[in-house]
């Protein structure tokens, strides 16, 4: 069963989407920083991030895991979404960059297509 772990600082957001992940069939665990998410023993198959966090944001999250795993699928989630922090995203290798509200089944889709090309590799 694939482990997914949602990164957002906003405790009703993390504990319904780990809710949501879950009742997918998928093993879900939730942190309140990126501070703690990486200081975490296990790895998670996939990353569901929020851009805009206190002190390690989305974007600073997204550098740090691609230093020491390049293949890990991170879906940055987010409610102040611009051009160019899509761009940047986009650029430092994110799986995905979905905008709040967000709509259930493209987050179950985005994380499930970032899953199989992992896989894959």
């Amino acid at each position: 069963m694939p482990y997914v772990v949602v990164v957002d600082d906003e405790e009703p957001v993390r504990t319904a989407l780990q809710r949501l992940l879950r009742a997918a069939g998928l093993e879900a665990d939730g942190y309140a920083s990126g501070k703690e998410f990486l200081a975490a023993p296990r790895r998670p198959d996939c990353v569901v991030v929020d851009l805009h966090m206190p002190l390690l944001n989305g974007q600073a999250m997204l550098r740090q895991i691609r230093k020491v795993n390049t293949g890990l699928p991170v879906v940055i989630i987010t409610a102040h979404d611009t051009p160019e922090t899509r761009s940047e995203c986009s650029a430092a290798g994110a799986a995905a960059y979905l905008c709040k509200p967000l709509d259930e089944r493209l987050l179950l889709n985005a994380i499930s297509v970032a899953l199989s090309k992992s896989l894959r590799h």
